[in-house]
């Protein structure tokens, strides 16, 4: 990375550190970006697109219905981003059989996704919006898996760089600022992300996804984090009231342009296309989750009609119910939720696998896991 390489307006960032390479320091969040009348009407399409969503909520039988199996339909995505491998089912069985072992490659990684999740979006977290709150996320998100080495929870002591596999760093493509500006920047950030700013929530948002990862704070696990603060934002700033909208779909679809246009506001100082990209991607998953939550209410409506055409009783429905959130489940979990005997809990999972809802995974006589196939396919 060379001074060379950014446009002149940025080239005043771009600074010589004390062991002889350039690195960018990214200017403080102020007002900016500015909105052309381009970007507002796309802002426009992606503020209706949320408010869809948001009234979604109001004819959901139970929030659990949609903010569990987005929620890791999220984790997996935005890990598959930073290149594992494991699916939805792949969670979900993990989290049904054995999720207190230890190392389980990519899927204890996308499972340690899903806990940082739920402790950012927790309405009663006890820790506010700061520094503080990202440090445990990112603990949270590291802590046992690949990367634990790379000081789980606190902030890099030494440089980064982002670049092709095996690049050093005077090759490098992007070289965030050094520790001492650094530290300067993330105290900016959070200045920003409490002050009154005359720029609409959205934008904020999308200015703050950028700062982050401009900044790249974490020796590992940036993305995952810059791309948490996304859906944590939208719920902190009231603009949605669960958190139901995740970016990860989009981003891992459009992967190259992604990087592209985070790149180019440092490099260039362009605002407007990192931004058209962030509207967009609001709008297009908003949409995306009002359909599937759509299809998933429709099936469960589907199950509540085939059950009670057998006079099913209020536990059975019930644990149906209960595999929107889980749609893996052995029968001692079945026992714990519907608080019955293990002999009841197995009657009621067996009439769900008879009624071709669920389906036996593992393969053994003991400990067996069901999932529910049709829920995980419409994730």
């Amino acid at each position: 990375m060379e001074p060379q390489d950014f446009s002149p307006s940025q080239q005043p960032f771009v600074r010589r550190s004390p062991n002889a390479y350039w690195a960018f320091v990214p200017p403080p969040l102020t007002s900016e970006p500015q909105l052309t009348p381009e970007l507002v009407q796309i802002l426009s399409e992606a503020d209706r697109a949320i408010g869809e969503l948001a009234g979604v909520g109001a004819w959901l039988p139970d929030p659990s219905i949609l903010i569990a199996p987005f929620l890791r339909r999220e984790a997996v995505l935005s890990s598959r981003i930073e290149g594992t491998e494991a699916t939805v089912t792949d969670l979900v069985l993990f989290e049904a059989d054995a999720p207190g072992e230890p190392g389980t490659g990519d899927v204890r990684e996308v499972h340690n996704y899903v806990t940082a999740l739920q402790l950012a979006t927790d309405p009663r977290r006890s820790i506010p919006l700061s520094l503080r709150l990202i440090r445990d996320i990112h603990r949270t998100l590291m802590t046992g898996v690949r990367g634990d080495q790379a000081t789980p929870g606190d902030f890099r002591r030494s440089q980064n760089w982002i670049g092709p596999p095996g690049c050093l760093l005077v090759d490098a493509t992007y070289v965030p600022p050094p520790v001492d500006e650094m530290t300067q920047c993330l105290h900016d950030l959070e200045a920003y992300l409490h002050a009154a700013v005359p720029l609409p929530p959205l934008a904020r948002i999308a200015a703050v996804h950028y700062q982050f990862e401009a900044i790249h704070p974490f020796l590992d696990g940036n993305g995952r984090v810059g791309r948490l603060l996304v859906s944590l934002l939208l719920q902190e700033w009231g603009l949605l009231p669960k958190p139901v909208l995740y970016l990860s779909a989009y981003f891992e679809a459009r992967r190259d342009e992604y990087y592209e246009r985070l790149l180019a506001v440092s490099m260039h100082g362009d605002w407007a296309g990192w931004l058209r990209y962030f509207f967009e991607g609001l709008s297009t998953e908003s949409r995306d989750v009002v359909d599937r939550a759509r299809r998933l209410i429709r099936l469960r409506e589907d199950y509540h009609r085939r059950l009670q055409v057998t006079r099913a009783s209020a536990l059975l429905l019930k644990l149906v119910d209960h595999l929107f959130e889980r749609p893996a489940i052995r029968i001692s979990m079945a026992q714990e939720h519907l608080g019955v005997t293990f002999r009841a809990a197995a009657q009621n999972v067996q009439k769900l696998v008879d009624a071709g809802i669920l389906h036996e995974a593992t393969g053994r006589h003991r400990n067996r896991v069901f999932i529910a196939r049709e829920i995980l396919d419409l994730l």
